[in-house]
């Protein structure tokens, strides 16, 4: 019986310093890894129990790593002593095999949103024309969505809001992570690309983890799925009644969720 096991990345398994939400004295705070730099520097950390727990899932099922990033922002991350054998980037847009783009995927994707909302191009020439001192940067991500970073006490009340309904009329959603504003198609979906992976597998059952709107289409396809008491979905109420809620927030999360998947992976 294969499981296949999809997991987001940031704020999921991952996480910065200014998301560790670690509470009490030093002594108590957990042993941490870090497990990507950038530019050289450290920015992305999991406990040590975590990543412990995450080779010993990699070996008992198919361990996904699943993520809004791009390939090249993926690949600066280290989970695992070897690469995994299937990742999704893009949420949704590049299927990477042994590390290896899979082109027929990404132009099918591409095909796809091309069909079924407006251009991209659209959506940068609305940012641009609405974003204020505010936005910090604007960016594309694989020529496949846009983002913003922003300074989150300084955006308008109603800003996002906004964005959220006009991108919904022209079939695009957004997601405010962090300090990160997307917008993506809404046909760019990491649960498509999971199932991909599931096809090509012969997976018998799926588990997956996430924290953001951009997670939820991925969670509500899973046979189960965990998120964690932190993040855009939890801000939002989300749940279901295959989804289990950590108990613990920031990388404890992470650490809990790490636990939560191998536990039901291995589960007779």
């Amino acid at each position: 019986m294969t499981v296949l096991v999809c997991s987001d990345l940031d704020r999921t398994l991952i996480y910065s310093t200014a998301a560790f939400a670690l509470e009490g004295p030093d002594e108590t705070m957990p042993r941490l890894l870090c497990v990507e730099f950038y530019q050289g520097a450290p920015l992305s950390y999991m406990t040590e129990a975590s990543a412990r727990t995450l080779e010993v899932l990699a070996k008992a099922a198919t361990f996904v790593p699943t993520t809004t990033r791009t390939p090249e922002q993926y690949r600066r991350v280290h989970l695992l002593e070897k690469p995994a054998p299937y990742a999704i980037c893009a949420n949704g847009g590049h299927l990477l095999v042994d590390g290896v783009d899979d082109a027929d995927w990404a132009a099918s994707i591409r095909t796809q949103i091309a069909d079924s909302c407006a251009p991209l191009a659209a959506v940068q020439e609305h940012l641009l024309h609405t974003s204020g001192d505010f936005v910090l940067k604007q960016r594309t991500a694989s020529d496949l969505f846009a983002y913003t970073v922003v300074d989150r006490t300084a955006v308008p009340p109603g800003w996002v809001d906004d964005l959220t309904a006009w991108c919904a009329e022209r079939g695009w959603r957004t997601s405010l992570q962090g300090r990160k504003v997307y917008c993506l198609p809404t046909g760019l979906t990491k649960a498509a690309a999971a199932a991909e992976i599931a096809r090509r597998t012969g997976a018998s059952t799926t588990l997956a983890a996430g924290d953001s709107l951009l997670d939820m289409d991925l969670l509500e396809a899973a046979d189960a799925s965990v998120r964690p008491a932190h993040g855009e979905l939890h801000d939002s109420g989300w749940t279901s009644q295959a989804t289990t809620v950590t108990a613990s927030r920031g990388i404890m999360a992470g650490q809990e969720i790490a636990d939560w998947l191998l536990e039901r992976a291995t589960a007779p």
